[in-house]
């Protein structure tokens, strides 16, 4: 089977073998400007304060060592990863989910990272970019949020192209040029490009077979209506499609609802499901998951259930982020444990 290569690492390679990129080294030149979903910021110098808004940037700023500049954290769906717990320890945490655009406030950042513009956009749940023009703070966006996605028509967005981890990758190297930490910028993306590598050789050696299909299943609203599954261009499809996987899910939207009944009729090989901490749904949890695909009369027939192909993925990992590299290691380590003789 052949497996498909992310752009960031044939980028990666162009700059090796060419000595190019040196100037991810440079020191950063202030005032920085920096633009990020149709809003651009300017930073007179390296920020002291950073609250941010979703789990992603939070791990992200802990990758580079920069937890002595986090104010605050919101929007938690999993518990911050194990390398992290020290770091992570004595930060306030505002809120499990959206805080209060005056809770923000109340931490007197210079900088607010927000992951999702469904937080802080045009209809923000805790505010828009204008609302922190107005407090004279600097709000910067992910460009996992915006580039190749289109959030106007529905909370999750839509993504136009299949997700890239070089989008990732980016947003490393633009944190290391904000704070003036090049190197260790470049040593984090390296270690991440290598990881993600070394999981596509380890797919590559188990020689899978063909036509291997799946689905991602996030959570569902209410066990008796459609699930939340991974649409089109996801970061679970990234996954997918870089190991030579189809996405039984056509739908466009980020995280579509769909049928139980399409699903089985799609015949997945197996089902990644998401582990959480967040309670929101009662499938938000793992073992509620587990109960309703063993039981539910639909459910219950298909291969990939009656076969236990059941992976559990960090539900942060299938969101834009340092996990999304993490769990394509696991998928590939799942796969590697399954029984997909013919």
């Amino acid at each position: 089977m052949m497996l498909n290569r992310s752009p960031a690492l044939a980028l990666a390679g162009l700059c090796v073998s060419l000595g190019a990129c040196a100037h991810a080294l440079a020191a950063t030149d202030y005032p920085l400007t920096l633009e990020s979903c149709g809003h651009e910021i300017t930073l007179e110098k390296a920020p002291s304060r950073v609250v941010t808004i979703g789990q992603a940037p939070t791990e992200l700023l802990y990758l580079l060592g920069l937890e002595d500049h986090v104010a605050g954290t919101s929007l938690w769906v999993n518990p911050v990863l194990d390398a992290f717990a020290e770091a992570n320890a004595d930060v306030e945490r505002l809120s499990d989910n959206a805080p209060s655009f005056e809770s923000v406030l109340a931490k007197e950042p210079d900088l607010v990272i927000s992951a999702y513009e469904w937080m802080v956009g045009p209809a923000g749940v805790v505010g828009t970019p204008e609302m922190f023009d107005d407090a004279d703070v600097a709000l910067w966006t992910l460009p996992t949020e915006c580039v190749g996605k289109d959030n106007r028509q529905s909370m999750d967005g839509a993504r136009d192209s299949l997700f890239d981890p070089a989008l990732v990758y980016q947003s490393i190297e633009t944190l290391a040029e904000i704070f003036d930490i090049a190197e260790r910028g470049e040593e984090a993306v390296s270690d991440l490009q290598a990881r993600e590598t070394a999981a596509i050789d380890a797919a590559q050696a188990l020689d899978l077979p063909n036509e291997l299909r799946g689905v991602f299943w996030y959570s569902s609203a209410d066990l008796g209506i459609d699930p939340y599954v991974a649409g089109v261009n996801s970061v679970p499809d990234w996954m997918m499609s870089t190991l030579g996987i189809d996405n039984v899910v056509s739908a466009e939207e980020e995280w579509p609802t769909v049928g139980w009944e399409s699903i089985a009729r799609a015949e997945p090989t197996f089902i990644a499901a998401a582990r959480m901490d967040r309670r929101r749904f009662p499938a938000d949890d793992i073992a509620v998951k587990r109960e309703f695909l063993q039981n539910d009369p639909v459910t219950q027939l298909l291969e990939a259930v009656e076969q236990d192909r059941l992976v559990e993925i960090d539900a942060h990992a299938m969101d834009p982020s340092i996990r999304s590299i993490y769990a394509l290691e696991t998928l590939v380590e799942a796969l590697a444990e399954m029984d997909l003789s013919p």
